[in-house]
């Protein structure tokens, strides 16, 4: 009777261990290999930057002087803002034509929608190339095959985009380019989380190998791990909780592309997160692509404000990688959300100058890091079998917000209200949406729904029972 009184009330749904458990346990803590390995994926990112921010320059609006002498000064002064209302001839571009597109086809009074035409493009192509891509990495490819790809296809477009002889081939080259690009994000850093492997050439995610019901592949991977203080026992013991995984998993053995995304329609808590993490992350990626397309309406030295924004992404990396383990992921994206709104909703008043820069560059700071903490806390929220499509899906609504960005931009060279009002507004309300979300700190990831569902299912009854009560007990054979 006193057993019994004594037993838990709640018992874990499995009594062995997890993935990550059992490799914690048995093969020790992450070594320099896999965090070296970590740091070269992640310069895929500059092919990646490269192709998101070359618009600034390629798509930016060159200054230009009046050079008819015998003009009216007080006529060429009042077209200040724009050369339209000037006659042909009577002003030219400070710099050579092929200096951007605007001036090289001939742009500047075409209208906001042409000139934001090309950059929409190239998110559009993301928006493309996301939703047919993200599940083969998840499925058939794999993360490895499907960045190598993604790589490889948007460099092969970003070259002849060079030899572009219009607007119109050079939008749709954009969009070629886009779709090419589509998975480089997601996949490196869903891989470099995931990492533990022998090889760059071999390197795949064990964690996915063996969701996917690769068992044997995923044990060959880990025996060539270069860690130490791995044994034949150690082995043995990983290979045991492998193999005993249960074998009706419907998610390891599923073969069809859209099974990650089906396996989320069908739970309803799957829905909120992803509803919620993308209403986010649409207001951050309008933001994080918009702020860099819009450094030429502060009135500051464009090359100067570019590289003052790429610097601010270094200490917004770092910053977050220092606090990662510290900060509580839901309160950090509403706070910087917050922040970022504020700031930018502070340049629609701030004179252009020195002081309107150093607004921007706050406000882009503070996007920068909600952009670091959102993909981290999206990777946390859920399981490994779908990780890497529910990913893509976040990554999808940054990109959609990328897509608005560039017609803000235009629109903003004449009124300032709508490129920074706009994107304050934006990404200060859509970041409340995180405040739906539940906290992830400090908690293991899973590998499968099933267990997914275990956890909303244990939280849900917690509500009900002592807190007291051990509701999850993991006994290490």
């Amino acid at each position: 009777m006193a057993d019994t009184a004594a037993a838990p009330l709640l018992t874990s749904h499995k009594a062995r261990p997890s993935i990550d458990e059992t490799m914690e346990a048995y093969m020790g803590a992450t070594g320099a290999g896999q965090l070296l390995k970590a740091v070269l994926l992640a310069f895929a990112w500059a092919l990646d930057a490269q192709q998101v921010f070359i618009s600034v320059f390629t798509d930016a609006e060159p200054p230009w002087h009046c050079t008819d002498a015998d003009a009216d000064a007080s006529s060429c002064s009042a077209a200040a803002a724009s050369p339209c209302a000037l006659p042909p001839g009577a002003w030219a571009w400070d710099r050579p034509a092929v200096t951007s597109v605007v001036s090289e086809w001939s742009l500047e009074c075409a209208g906001p929608a042409l000139v934001s035409l090309p950059a929409s493009s190239f998110f559009a192509g993301c928006l493309a190339g996301g939703f047919l891509l993200t599940t083969l990495a998840d499925s058939l490819l794999g993360r490895r095959k499907m960045l190598l790809a993604s790589i490889v296809s948007m460099s092969a477009a970003g070259v002849v985009t060079a030899f572009s002889p219009n607007v119109w081939a050079y939008a749709a080259l954009r969009f070629v380019s886009g779709f090419g690009r589509s998975m480089v994000g997601t996949c490196t850093l869903v891989l470099s989380t995931e990492l533990v492997g022998r090889r760059w050439r071999d390197t795949e995610s064990p964690r996915w190998l063996l969701v996917r019901g690769r068992r044997q592949d995923a044990i060959d991977t880990l025996q060539q791990m270069q860690i130490g203080g791995i044994t034949s026992s150690n082995f043995s013991m990983i290979h045991a909780c492998a193999m005993n995984d249960d074998d009706d998993d419907a998610e390891a053995g599923a073969s069809s592309v859209f099974a990650t995304l089906h396996s989320m329609w069908e739970r309803p808590w799957a829905l909120r997160r992803l509803a919620a993490i993308m209403t986010a992350s649409f207001g951050v990626g309008m933001v994080y692509y918009g702020m860099p397309l819009n450094v030429g309406n502060l009135g500051s030295n464009l090359y100067l404000s570019v590289t003052y924004n790429a610097l601010a992404e270094l200490p917004s990396s770092i910053l977050s990688w220092l606090l990662m383990g510290r900060i509580n992921r839901r309160s950090s994206v509403v706070a910087l959300t917050a922040a970022a709104g504020l700031w930018s909703l502070a340049c629609v008043i701030i004179p252009q100058g020195t002081a309107r820069m150093a607004a921007e560059l706050v406000s882009f700071f503070a996007t920068c890091t909600a952009f670091n903490v959102i993909l981290m806390y999206s990777i946390e929220l859920f399981p490994t079998s779908v990780r890497n499509s529910a990913v893509g899906l976040v990554r999808q609504a940054l990109v959609l917000g990328g897509v608005a960005a560039p017609l803000l931009v235009a629109l903003g060279r004449r009124n300032s209200f709508f490129s920074f009002g706009v994107l304050g507004l934006v990404i200060g309300c859509s970041g409340m949406f995180a405040a739906c979300l539940p906290e992830t700190k400090g908690k293991a990831m899973s590998d499968t729904m099933d267990e997914e569902d275990h956890k909303e299912h244990t939280c849900t009854v917690h509500d009900h029972v002592d807190t007291s009560t051990d509701l999850h007990i993991v006994q290490f054979p």
